[in-house]
């Protein structure tokens, strides 16, 4: 093959499924030269045919035109010199690691000598760090341990191409990252030729050479193309400094946020809510009224309303307590303490982001608010009373949305209103759930079953859900974590301006850095588990209503992330990290948060 000659092209390709009035066109004259050795990053969100596409150079799909060329030759059919990876592992769940990728070298390599495949096999099991790991089974390996298995296995068998779908997309923050690392460093070392598939603009920065957005479909093809000049190997906190990635990034965003799709975010339309007041505010209500006609009696209404309409605390800035909270769980070896001591204070209408690596507790603080999981030690208070079960006062959206895929998006939220608003007519209670589906963009599909529902539009029939129940304490626990990057920046977004209207005291659970910042007014940092803690706060001084096109043009943004970038990097290689904080520092960190910050 001559230098000048691409190993891989696509020309003109295209491709649809159906026929007549039900054909669907996925790929639409899609262009596409790579060079030997060229690492390409293609960033595909969800429906835009990238399963499709990379099928396709597999040899998986074959185009209804146009063609797929390998060093000049069409491509018909799978072949070893394509070695694919998908995003699940798909690996024989009786092989051990070693059996697996053993399987694959002896189909590639029939005529190699025992020996021979023996030594193909522990180098790239070393190559992927899971040398001792050989004889374990995928049930005893952990997500990132059988994505490694997949990427070693494809590897073993010498393709001349490597393609990877969306490899890392199903993994934690700490285990995606490490694992970009890591093929990097065996790109660097191999020097294979890279196709990768994904939805984050991060991974694509830091690993590819060039970065080509898939336009969403009904016939999606590649345009523009972003060509990545930045030294290697690349630091994902010293590009924090780097300009050409700063501008690199911003560019890539907007050009994706700016495809010409529709961001579903509600617009005012004129409708209010009725007047109803929800079940666990009624004791307020009441306790407000009779305070009105006390002061009313005496003359005295405006002081004696102004206090009777505080929180019960009559503390604004302890409306949500955290008293040394802890969890403890027994085990056959003894207590685990997962979550040792969490000390907090959260302001009446403040928005909290809660971050650490996987296993930190998040998720467990998040439940024991909720009153999903018992308080083994210290206690949580909202607005004046202690948390020690479940309650309509506090309305939790997790990854899954958990609807009921037989109702419609209206019918699903109004379940909720019914068990709040007991007192509300039928009408008014659908006039709440009409108002905030309208917030979430789904105004016109109030009444279409949820199964019939993309991921994010069950999760905005979650937000909307929630809002609608009024409650004192919304609680986000991982809620866009399952969707691609561009539906996650849309869900954000009218998240914010659903807050904005509401500014409902609110947590969430991120493991995604941007995220954490974009939302919040104080970022809280978690150490990592066992015996995990308030590390560190970090205070978000950016101003409101937030977009992310406004957050990655503010000057302070990347001084805010790098800050917790940090923070999990000095966790990313043990249990405990740094010198834990003296008692007083960590009092001190958990309630101001300006000294730890």
């Amino acid at each position: 093959m001559s230098e000048a000659t691409p190993i891989l092209e696509l020309k003109h390709v295209s491709k649809s499924y159906g026929s007549g009035d039900g054909v669907t066109h996925v790929l639409a004259d899609v262009n596409l030269s790579i060079r030997e050795g060229e690492f390409v990053a293609i960033l595909g969100f969800s429906g835009s045919g990238k399963t499709t596409l990379i099928s396709t150079i597999a040899g998986l799909v074959q185009p209804d035109a146009g063609e797929v060329l390998m060093k000049g030759k069409p491509v018909t059919e799978p072949g070893p010199e394509r070695g694919l990876v998908f995003q699940s592992y798909s690996l024989m769940p009786w092989l051990t690691v070693h059996g697996n990728i053993m399987l694959a070298v002896e189909t590639v390599f029939p005529k190699a000598t025992a020996e021979e495949r023996e030594a193909r096999v522990a180098r790239y099991i070393a190559m992927v760090g899971l040398s001792h790991a050989r004889d374990r089974k995928p049930a005893e390996l952990s997500g990132g341990m059988r994505q490694r298995v997949g990427i070693a296995r494809a590897l073993a068998m010498s393709p001349e191409v490597l393609l990877l779908d969306e490899p890392l997309s199903a993994l934690d923050a700490l285990t995606r990252s490490k694992l970009q690392d890591e093929i990097e460093r065996i790109w660097e070392e191999d020097k294979k030729t890279v196709v990768l598939i994904t939805n984050d603009v991060d991974e694509a920065l830091l690993l590819a050479d060039r970065v080509i957005p898939l336009t969403l479909g009904p016939g999606a093809t590649l345009d523009r193309e972003f060509v990545i000049d930045l030294p290697r190997p690349r630091d994902r906190t010293a590009a924090n400094h780097d300009p050409e990635f700063k501008r690199l990034r911003a560019e890539i965003t907007q050009y994706l946020m700016d495809m010409g799709i529709e961001q579903g975010s509600g617009e005012d339309d004129g409708s209010r809510l009725p007047d109803v007041v929800p079940v666990h505010f009624r004791e307020d209500v009441a306790r407000i009224k009779a305070a009105f006609a006390e002061a009313k009696k005496a003359g005295e209404l405006p002081k004696a309303w102004a206090e009777a309409a505080r929180p019960k605390t009559g503390i604004v800035n302890r409306y949500v307590e955290f008293d040394e909270v802890k969890k403890i769980y027994p085990t056959p070896k003894g207590p685990l303490t997962v979550v040792d001591g969490f000390d907090l204070e959260m302001k009446r209408g403040e928005f909290i982001s809660l971050i650490g690596h996987s296993g930190c507790g998040k998720s467990t603080v998040l439940t024991m608010v909720a009153g999903l999981t018992d308080v083994s030690m210290g206690g949580i208070i909202l607005d004046g009373r202690e948390v020690d079960r479940a309650g309509p006062d506090r309305a939790v959206v997790f990854q899954a949305p958990s609807l009921f895929p037989w109702l419609t998006a209206k019918e699903n939220v109004l379940l909720g209103c019914d068990e709040v608003y007991p007192t509300a007519t039928r009408a008014e209670k659908a006039d709440v759930a009409e108002y905030y589906l309208a917030r979430v963009g789904l105004g016109d599909a109030m009444d279409k079953p949820a199964s019939d529902m993309s991921n994010g539009m069950r999760q905005r029939v979650g937000i909307a859900r929630a809002f609608a129940l009024s409650p004192k304490l919304l609680l986000l626990d991982e809620p866009f974590g399952m969707l691609d990057s561009l539906t996650r920046w849309q869900l954000q977004e009218v998240l914010m301006e659903v807050w904005t209207r509401t500014q409902v005291t609110a947590i969430c659970v991120t493991h995604d850095v941007d995220e954490a910042i974009l939302l919040a007014d104080r970022v809280v940092m978690m150490t990592n588990g066992p015996n995990a803690e308030i590390g560190r706060i970090l205070e978000v001084d950016l101003p409101r209503p937030r977009t992310r096109k406004a957050l990655l043009a503010h000057p302070d943004y990347y001084a805010y992330r790098e800050q917790v970038l940090t923070f999990l990097e000095e966790y990313e290689q043990g249990a405990h990290g740094p010198a834990k904080a003296a008692p007083a520092e960590k009092k001190a960190a958990g309630n101001g948060g300006r000294e730890a910050a």
